[in-house]
C-alpha cells in the first residue's frame, strides 16, 4: 500500500506541475508588446516594469534624440531565463521590440520586452 501511495504521489505532482506549466505558456503568449513611437519620448532615463509568474522585471531605458541608447537591467528574478538578458542589445541595435525571443527563455524575454514599452510609455 505505502508503493501504491508513492506512485500516486508522484503522479498528482507531474500533473500539478503539467497545469502550471500550461497555464504559463498561455499567459506568455497573450503578452502583447508594441513599439511605442520614440519621437514621443523625450531625452530621459525611464524605468518599467513587468511580472509574469515566475518572472520580475525592472529595466532602466535611455533615450536620447529619439533613440534607445542603452537599456540596464535592474532586476530580473528569471528561473531559469537570464539568457534572455542579451535581448536589450538586440532592442538597442534595431531600435525596435519587435524581436524574436531567446530560444529557452521566452518568459524572461517577453518580460524584458515588456518592461521595455511599459518604461517608453510613461
Amino acid at each position: 500500500m505505502k508503493k501504491s501511495k508513492k506512485v500516486l504521489l508522484i503522479i498528482f505532482f507531474v500533473v500539478a506541475f503539467l497545469l502550471i506549466a500550461g497555464n504559463m505558456v498561455r499567459n506568455v503568449q497573450n503578452i502583447s508588446v508594441s513599439m511605442p513611437d520614440l519621437s514621443n519620448v523625450q531625452d530621459g532615463n525611464y524605468i518599467g516594469e513587468y511580472s509574469i509568474t515566475p518572472v520580475h522585471v525592472k529595466v532602466e531605458v535611455s533615450v536620447s534624440n529619439h533613440r534607445i541608447t542603452n537599456i540596464t537591467i535592474l532586476q530580473h528574478d528569471n528561473g531559469l531565463g537570464s539568457t534572455a538578458e542579451s535581448i536589450v542589445n538586440d532592442v538597442m541595435e534595431e531600435q525596435s521590440l519587435k524581436i524574436d525571443a531567446v530560444s529557452g527563455a521566452t518568459v524572461s524575454s517577453k518580460c524584458i520586452l515588456k518592461a521595455v514599452e511599459n518604461a517608453l510609455e510613461n
